[in-house]
């Protein structure tokens, strides 16, 4: 089954700690996850920052609400109880418990009324009409806003680059290899570079700053998909130039049958799609310029230890 979203495990949440004893969040984790019959792949899941387990985190979440609707309490460092209306609404045997629910708690309500602005008040109809549909936790709602951000530049960028001339377009693609650490610097790129022509470049550049060994390059801006009839012409190339290992890059894709290809061959050869090209242009900060940042931050509970 898939991971429950932090709604659905506020219940069986609540009920493991019925019996009042006070448990850490790693003695939580695994009978929770028992109880949603997750694998193990499941239970490793991580979110889209790759930091932190999808399951641990909205098991997070889900203590967060009810701690913050006074269903639990935790008066140890990282140990949670339930409380006195903790119990008292499981011995109502409620079917669910989610956001809807939790809002029938002043302090609840008070505390969603805090994370709004006055105008979007959830004493506000219009604000809590669709409250029990939130499903993600804070962190998976920014982790895919990122790379729905990240996405959209991506489409840009590319859409940019297939709109420059050929001369840039060379230019970019030794930029690029050169701030991802070949070719030594732009001067020492430039001079191992080969011509140019039809709309990409063809050329050698240095793998380290030492010049210990050159990779071969070519770039393709086609809008059309790269076949394997292209990437064999430049293997061909790489064999006479006596090199085993080369890049291709391309604005457009490649057909399976290249991808396929460059696995049984000795060379050893990159294939760079549009796609890939510009995330790494995104991750290299190569014609893109930061606007804002976020510094997501975790309470140190060892600063509070009396330890």
């Amino acid at each position: 089954m898939p991971i429950p979203n932090y709604q659905s495990i506020m219940l069986p949440l609540l009920s493991l700690l019925s019996d009042g004893k006070e448990c850490s969040m790693q003695e939580l984790i695994a009978p929770l996850a028992k109880t949603f019959n997750l694998s193990e792949d499941e239970k490793k899941e991580l979110l889209p920052s790759g930091k932190t387990a999808k399951f641990y985190n909205r098991v997070h979440w889900a203590k967060f609400y009810l701690k913050e609707a006074r269903l639990l309490e935790v008066p140890k460092k990282r140990l949670t109880k339930i409380t006195n209306r903790g119990l008292d609404i499981l011995k109502q045997n409620p079917t669910e418990i989610n956001v809807a629910f939790l809002m029938q708690f002043p302090e609840f309500r008070d505390f969603r009324n805090r994370r709004k602005p006055d105008s979007e008040s959830m004493d506000s109809p219009d604000a809590t009409a669709d409250v029990d549909d939130v499903h993600k936790t804070p962190e998976e709602e920014l982790g895919e806003a990122y790379h729905q951000i990240r996405h959209e530049l991506s489409d840009e960028i590319l859409t940019r680059i297939k709109g420059c001339s050929p001369v840039f377009f060379e230019r970019l693609v030794v930029d690029l290899l050169v701030q991802m650490g070949y070719g030594g610097s732009i001067e020492d790129a430039g001079k191992v570079i080969g011509k140019s022509g039809d709309g990409g470049i063809d050329g050698v550049i240095k793998e380290d700053r030492l010049g210990l060994d050159v990779i071969y390059i070519q770039a393709k801006r086609w809008d059309n998909v790269v076949g394997r009839p292209e990437i064999q012409k430049f293997a061909g190339a790489l064999q006479g130039q006596r090199a085993k290992k080369g890049v291709f890059i391309t604005t457009s894709s490649f057909t399976n049958d290249a991808l396929e290809y460059v696995s049984t061959i000795d060379s050893r050869i990159v294939l760079i799609d549009g796609e890939q090209l510009a995330q790494l242009m995104i991750d290299y900060d190569l014609g893109v310029s930061k606007v804002i940042s976020y510094d997501i931050k975790r309470l140190d509970s060892d600063y509070f230890s009396d330890e």
